[in-house]
């Protein structure tokens, strides 16, 4: 990702960021979703227990998509030890990238949860609960425990495969953009569910999507700095036959 493409990014990643803190901050709409998928009649959220939700969505889902990373690892390793030049120079660079996301994005999202005073929805005393409801910037009142439950972990499961868009930049940056979109649903759809079954707001998976973003472009970048400012791919991933010499 070349300087000036990097700009726009954290052009955009700045206004998200001024509309999530809004969004968190002054908006009701998480308390809305989250009384929406709640039964107060039955004091629970409907899908918590779901078999879909949990055993699905919740683990099968997130081992599979381990079980992906792993494999994407496994293949880095072979062309890099087994046999070399396997892949091709531009998909080796941008695998570097996606495996960097595939750590760095669920870890940094876990760092920052172990820090966070806010928690889940069937944390709170709205919903059966005994923990208080807290926006974005709020102090943790004296007496409640801190929640560690923003933003969305279960999302991070699938928001690194976003950075499959570098092997579009920065030749095919619209191109790009669309694949980072694309990227970003299964995360989404995880962290959807996770909200219907009372264990996230809205804004804690939004967020989450903004630091699998920022994460992804600066390792974008730094690998276009890395290889002088070359490009990382043009939409083509080549895997090359290793002839024996």
């Amino acid at each position: 990702m070349n300087n000036k493409l990097f700009k726009k990014c954290l052009a955009l990643l700045g206004v998200a960021a001024v509309i999530l803190i809004w969004l968190s901050r002054y908006t009701d709409i998480d308390i809305a979703l989250a009384d929406w998928m709640f039964d107060s009649s039955n004091k629970e959220f409907v899908w918590r227990h779901n078999w879909f939700a949990v055993i699905f969505m919740h683990e099968s889902m997130k081992i599979a998509l381990i079980g992906f990373g792993i494999a994407l690892v496994v293949l880095v390793i072979v062309d890099r030890y087994i046999f070399p030049q396997f892949l091709s120079s531009e998909v080796r660079r941008g695998m570097f990238v996606v495996i960097g996301a595939l750590v760095l994005v669920p870890l940094a999202i876990s760092v920052l949860k172990a820090s966070s005073i806010h928690s889940c929805p069937w944390d709170l005393a709205r919903y059966g609960g005994t923990a208080p409801y807290l926006r974005l910037f709020d102090a943790l009142p004296a007496h409640a425990v801190a929640g560690h439950c923003f933003p969305a972990g279960h999302a991070s499961s699938g928001l690194w495969l976003a950075a499959f868009a570098v092997f579009w930049l920065p030749a095919r940056p619209r191109v790009a953009a669309v694949v980072f979109a694309m990227g970003l649903i299964p995360g989404a759809i995880l962290g959807w569910v996770q909200q219907m079954r009372g264990a996230h707001f809205l804004t804690h998976t939004l967020w989450s999507m903004w630091v699998a973003g920022l994460i992804i472009a600066v390792l974008a970048r730094l690998l276009y700095c890395s290889v002088g400012g070359q490009e990382i791919g043009h939409g083509r991933m080549h895997v090359t036959n290793a002839r024996a010499d």
